[in-house]
């Protein structure tokens, strides 16, 4: 019988070059790493050196990726959005809550179909949630937003007002699908913990399965709407999840770490091998 992990690698998008790239990317501090790293990561993936260096150019010229310095890339600037929120959605710092709700009033929808799913976007990425069409809000809890060109978008077709609900809890739980995040937690929770500790006892087979897991945890706290600690339902294990997820990423990080090691050294001796008569 497979065992939950093999099933859940199954149920997840088969992973192309660009998204093996971008994910590294968003989760390394800073978002900046040398051609020879990105086409060594995708290797896990079974993509070739020349797969790898055909995505890079590609994304570069769509301005998605950035060259930093000589074969060395860093992310564009709407994936440098998108790391900042990581950040934030990682940390889950939050300010003492007064009650006080946020509320965005969009303008009459006059807008493109494009312009209508990039305002759907900004409004996400600012972790406003919808109550009916035009009407978005959430605690204000959080600190000035670094996610400064969305914001901007915006603010131009909303006026911003300052409300104080009735029911609270009723209302948060209207807006986001608590339970399902929940639950979904739980799931990867239930994944990262063997992961992390086969990882530290050097299993480096685990570095491909750990990566996809990887980043399926980082989108899901990006779907964290980081309510206030008043609003969480009974069985919220956002910190726990964030707690495992720590402990994960240093065994993993390690393990990359000794992966990367050894692959220097196999790149040496298979150097070495060609230049012997």
């Amino acid at each position: 019988m497979r065992d939950e992990l093999e099933l859940f690698l199954e149920s997840e998008p088969v992973l192309a070059a660009r998204s093996i790239l971008l994910s590294t990317l968003l989760g390394s501090d800073p978002p900046e790493l040398p051609v020879s790293r990105l086409i060594q990561i995708a290797g896990l993936f079974g993509c070739s050196e020349g797969t790898v260096r055909t995505a890079v150019t590609r994304m570069t010229h769509r301005g998605e990726l950035v060259v930093a310095a000589p074969a060395r890339y860093r992310l564009g600037d709407d994936f440098t959005v998108r790391y900042r929120r990581q950040l934030q959605s990682r940390s889950a710092a939050t300010l003492d809550w007064s009650g006080t709700w946020r509320m965005a009033v969009t303008t009459p929808d006059t807008r493109s179909q494009r312009e209508r799913r990039q305002l759907r976007d900004d409004l996400r990425t600012l972790r406003l949630g919808r109550l009916r069409d035009g009407v978005y809000l959430r605690p204000d809890n959080l600190a000035d937003s670094p996610l400064g060109e969305p914001r901007r978008r915006v603010d131009q077709v909303s006026t911003w007002m300052n409300v104080t609900p009735d029911e609270d809890a009723q209302l948060a739980a209207g807006l986001w699908d608590l339970d399902g995040w929940i639950e979904r937690a739980t799931t990867l929770r239930r994944l990262i913990q063997p992961l992390a500790q086969r990882l530290t006892a050097g299993d480096t087979a685990m570095l491909g399965p750990g990566f996809v897991v990887s980043a399926a945890v980082l989108r899901h706290f990006q779907a964290d709407p980081l309510l206030p600690r008043e609003l969480w339902p009974r069985r919220w294990n956002g910190e726990a999840l964030r707690r495992d997820y720590d402990e994960f990423d240093a065994a993993y990080r390690s393990a990359l770490r000794q992966w990367w090691r050894s692959f220097a050294v196999e790149r040496s001796d298979l150097a070495s091998d060609a230049t012997m008569p």
